[in-house]
C-alpha cells in the first residue's frame, strides 16, 4: 500500500480492515465514503463525533457510507485498544457506522492521516474528493459538519467540492514508535 491519498483528485487506497468483532469492511466501488480516521481519547475527535454521526445518519439514505478507523498505537495509548473500541459500539457510539481497527497503521500512512480527526471524501470511483476537518470549530456544535456537508452534497451532485481541503484539526496520529 504504498500510494497515498493526500492528493485531492488521485485514487485513494483501496483497504479492508476488521471492525471490533472482525468483519472486514473498506470502500466499496460505486459508493461513496467517507472515511474518518478517529479514536477513543482524542478531545477533538470526541468534540465532533456526534456532528459525524449525524452526518452518517443524515447520508445514509442517499447512498454514502462512513467508516470510522482508529490507528493509534493502543499499547501507548489503551484508551485506543480494540477492547476499548467494543465497548464504545457496544455503548451506541457508532450507531451503523464500522468503528475499524487499523492495528499496522499501514492505512493511516497511506492516507496520509495527520489528525484526529482527519475526514476524506471518496467519490464512487473512489477518488478523493475532499479532505481536512468536518467544519471550521470543535467547540461550536452549531457548525454541524458544514465542509463535509457541503463537500457531500457536491460530491453527490457529481461536482468538485470548493473547498476541497481544509486543514484537519486534532490531536496527532499516536504512531508506534520507530514509525
Amino acid at each position: 500500500m504504498s500510494t497515498h491519498a493526500s492528493e485531492v483528485g488521485g485514487q485513494a487506497p483501496a483497504f479492508s480492515l476488521p471492525d471490533t468483532q472482525g468483519a472486514e469492511y473498506g470502500p466499496r466501488p460505486g459508493e461513496v465514503t467517507v472515511v474518518v480516521f478517529t479514536c477513543n481519547h482524542c478531545p477533538y475527535a470526541l468534540a465532533w463525533h456526534e456532528r459525524l454521526m449525524s452526518v452518517a445518519h443524515d447520508y445514509a439514505p442517499r447512498g454514502v457510507a462512513m467508516l470510522a478507523i482508529n490507528p493509534n498505537d493502543a499499547e501507548r495509548y489503551p484508551r485506543d485498544s480494540t477492547a476499548a473500541m467494543r465497548e464504545r459500539v457496544e455503548a451506541g457510539d457508532f450507531d451503523g457506522v464500522p468503528y475499524l481497527r487499523d492495528e499496522s497503521q499501514e492505512v493511516a500512512r497511506a492516507y496520509d492521516a495527520k489528525t484526529t480527526p482527519d475526514v476524506f471524501v471518496l467519490d464512487g470511483e473512489g477518488i478523493l474528493r475532499y479532505r481536512g476537518a468536518p467544519d471550521a470549530d470543535h467547540d461550536d456544535p452549531s457548525q454541524d459538519a458544514a465542509w463535509l456537508r457541503g463537500a457531500l452534497d457536491v460530491v453527490l451532485d457529481g461536482g468538485v467540492p470548493d473547498p476541497a481541503e481544509t486543514t484537519p484539526v486534532g490531536c496527532s496520529i499516536k504512531w508506534r514508535s520507530g514509525g
